[in-house]
């Protein structure tokens, strides 16, 4: 018996040792995506340092085209990205792809692929102060980052494999970025193709003055823990045999070729003090604040902002392909914001995406389950590849302007040239009533109110437009028991199908026990057999609510413009009855008939935004009478 156990153990540590040895086998012949050489003999892939005009280096991917040959000149598309450009993959990673257990390609890798495979050259770079880069990150979009984008546009010009035209591209951070090399001066740079951008920083934080507070918190924690050495447990939250496993699929930040041991990267962060926006925000109330830094300069909102750089954007004459979705922050608006002022070439197409663009949000079809996006993300990267192909292979002049937007609830895209679009230019007012209606015609009663106190418990929850940015999608189940909380008006139902497609109104006849306040007006459906879909919202802070200069704005407003500047800020005063006008966030959305139109109004979101008051019971009275009329105003068109 003892032999035979020590035969089965022998036999047993035999067949692990060649299990161990085939293993490392198939992980040192595996290759990852871009190890393998092209025809001209260069590795497709490769990692190097670029040295910017302070010494600072950029760690940037050279992504050749699988048949690139000796001396091909094609156009490069260049991302610039601060979530770091890929990982440095360890031997796990390595064996699944191996075993076919895992794609080789990440979602940047499978774009990279496509655009490659349409002859482009591919450059990625890690932003200063980020990935494998040198230098620190005094405020996000800095002035010395806005020229590194230029420097690298021009970098890449220069190359043997370049025909000496560059194209920026990138979703998120990527595509104000994307937008912020056309503001570098830098003359390689000929188009743009931006999707989930933030035209206006500003308008994103302070949505109508409203500080944006989980969203900036939220954000500055994930890119606090990316900007260390890219541990995979520190920034997923891991622990034991979850985090050593990770370990062995990824292990940190991808060093560029010639960091072998990884020490240069050591170093460089060892130096790196990055500001965060949570930090720097915590100095600021209104918009127009200035955002100190440590050596005695400071920014404003709109100077890390395209919207800020007006004057050097449409001096660079870039055409621009700007992709959004409607419930995806602030994201929509900018992109018709910037339409309306720049005198740049421009395609807008706007959807019912969620931030990704990787899945479809239209509130109608995404009550349980994500479905895949309108178009697919293989026809997204099929459109933008189109769009660069003849801006930067020739000289071909961009086509006219114009906006392809989604209608929800249709599962229609249309197009136009104008916005609002055509037939929704008139609109349609529903007048608050007693017993909580919506009518059209308004009040004749010479003294009708409603009483509301303020429940600062209300939200739209964890997964709303403005945790989107965040990657969530936006889910919004019946939203019945959110509205017993709020003050509400229903109307009658619809004698027809209905569509809405442009900015709604809110205009309230208000007084409230507190100087300032949240209000917050939700657009919503109520089906025929009662389940309530948020299909809209429009933020405003009380003391916001001056309306501005026209022609002191950095740009034309799409709707009802108010005002966030500090010299602007106009208390209310208890007691005493004011009007606050503001716009809901831009939108399409057919109505079916039978359906009800419903607005609920809230003075906070839990789950969001700051609280205004900071403390204390607030009571709104809200007017609904002839000398007094608070309502809804809506672009309809009916069907």
């Amino acid at each position: 018996m003892l032999r035979r156990l020590k035969r089965v153990v022998l036999a047993l540590l035999c067949l692990a040792v060649l299990t161990a040895a085939a293993m490392a086998l198939l992980i040192s012949t595996t290759k990852l995506a871009g190890e393998e050489k092209t025809p001209a003999g260069a590795r497709r892939n490769t990692s190097l340092y670029i040295k910017m005009r302070d010494g600072v280096p950029i760690a940037a991917d050279i992504w050749l085209p699988r048949d690139y040959q000796s001396g091909q000149r094609l156009p490069v598309l260049l991302r610039t990205t601060r979530y770091g450009r890929d990982g440095q993959f360890g031997w796990g990673f390595r064996l699944f792809v191996a075993l076919k257990q895992t794609d080789p390609h990440g979602p940047g890798d499978v774009q990279t692929d496509y655009l490659n495979g349409r002859h482009f050259v591919v450059v990625v770079a890690d932003a200063r102060g980020t990935g494998a880069s040198g230098g620190h990150r005094e405020i996000e979009f800095s002035r010395e980052e806005i020229s590194d984008l230029g420097e690298l546009a021009t970098w890449a010009a220069q190359q043997s494999w370049s025909n000496g035209r560059v194209g920026t591209f990138g979703s998120s951070y990527e595509g104000t970025a994307a937008e912020l090399a056309a503001a570098s001066h830098a003359p390689a740079v000929k188009a743009v193709a931006g999707a989930s951008s933030q035209f206006d920083t500003g308008m994103q934080i302070f949505p109508g003055g409203i500080y944006n507070k989980s969203m900036v918190r939220a954000w500055s924690d994930l890119i606090r823990k990316l900007d260390g050495d890219g541990d995979v447990c520190v920034a997923g939250d891991l622990s034991g045999l979850r985090c050593w496993w990770a370990g062995r699929m990824v292990r940190g930040v991808k060093r560029v070729d010639d960091d072998h041991d990884g020490k240069q990267l050591a170093a460089m962060l060892v130096q790196r003090h990055n500001k965060y926006p949570n930090e720097l925000l915590s100095q600021t109330e209104f918009r127009d604040d200035l955002i100190s830094m440590p050596d005695g300069s400071s920014y404003t909102l709109s100077e890390i902002s395209p919207a800020g750089h007006r004057a050097e954007i449409e001096q660079s004459h870039v055409a621009m392909q700007i992709w959004c979705g409607w419930a995806d922050g602030t994201s929509c608006e900018g992109a018709l914001s910037r339409y309306l002022t720049f005198k740049n070439p421009q395609q807008v197409i706007m959807g019912s995406f969620s931030h990704t663009l990787e899945f479809n949000i239209d509130p109608f079809e995404t009550k349980n389950r994500r479905s895949l996006p309108q178009p697919s993300v293989q026809e997204q990267n099929r459109m933008m590849a189109d769009f660069f192909d003849p801006l930067l292979r020739g000289d071909a002049e961009p086509g006219e302007n114009r906006i392809r937007y989604f209608t929800m609830g249709a599962r229609q895209w249309r197009e136009t040239q104008i916005w609002p679009p055509p037939g929704f230019d008139s609109r349609t007012k529903f007048y608050f009533a007693g017993e909580h209606a919506l009518n059209t015609v308004s009040s004749v009663v010479s003294s009708a109110s409603d009483s509301y106190a303020v429940n600062f418990k209300a939200s739209t929850g964890e997964d709303n437009r403005w945790s989107a940015v965040m990657g969530r999608d936006v889910f919004h189940p019946d939203r019945s028991a959110q509205d017993a909380m709020l003050l509400v008006y229903t109307g009658s139902p619809l004698s027809t199908d209905m569509e809405i497609s442009g900015s709604p109104l809110v205009v309230l006849a208000v007084s409230s026990t507190a100087a300032d306040g949240a209000f917050i007006a939700y657009l919503e459906d109520v089906a025929p057999d009662g389940q309530v879909t948020l299909l809209d919202e429009g933020e405003l802070r009380a003391v916001c609510r001056k309306q501005p200069d026209a022609s002191k704005l950095l740009y034309t407003q799409v709707a009802a413009a108010t005002s966030s500047s500090r010299n602007d800020a106009l208390p209310l005063i208890p007691g005493k009855p004011a009007e606050l006008s503001f716009s809901m966030w831009p939108t399409s959305v057919l109505l079916r008939k039978g359906h009800r139109i419903r607005i609920a109004l809230a003075g906070a979101d839990a789950n969001s935004f700051a609280r205004y008051p900071l403390t204390g019971d607030v009571t709104w009275t809200v007017y609904r009478e002839s000398s007094r009329t608070s309502y809804l105003e809506l672009p309809l068109r009916t069907k």
